[in-house]
């Protein structure tokens, strides 16, 4: 794969770069900045942003949860798919078709919808997704 000029970003991305002061936060705030510069055009489903508000409550708690979600409705040049009945309708096919979580379906149908073929996460359920190529949030060149 060349020059990366699109993706769509998982939840763990986003949570990644709010609680981790590892390496792996790093790297997803690294990805978060390449949005935000224009680099490359991030894309995600409004969907995330209950995942990330949620997971950074039970990880970090309340307190840091809700400017969690502030953050991440802040990150500039971040596109947002809606979740649609036709999401839902092609997650219901995935699931059929690749059996995966109803969560992870409804990120892979809003990526196809939009055309989008690489998913940033660190969730190995989408490498059967065949449709998409996914890249750890360590693999990321930028």
């Amino acid at each position: 794969m060349g020059t990366i000029t699109e993706a769509y970003l998982d939840a763990p991305v986003f949570i990644a770069s709010i609680v981790n002061t590892d390496t792996q936060g790093e790297k997803a705030r690294a990805i978060l900045q390449a949005v935000t510069k224009n680099r490359i055009q991030g894309y995600t489903a409004t969907l995330t942003f209950d995942e990330v508000v949620h997971i950074v409550k039970k990880l970090a708690g309340s307190e840091f949860s809700v400017p969690a979600g502030e953050y991440f409705l802040r990150i500039q040049n971040l596109k947002f798919i809606e979740v649609t009945h036709e999401s839902i309708v092609l997650a219901q096919e995935v699931i059929k078709k690749y059996n995966l979580k109803p969560r992870d379906a409804i990120h892979v149908a809003c990526a196809l919808q939009r055309k989008i073929l690489l998913i940033v996460s660190d969730d190995t359920d989408f490498d059967k997704v065949k449709e998409l190529k996914r890249k750890g949030i360590a693999d990321m060149k930028l």
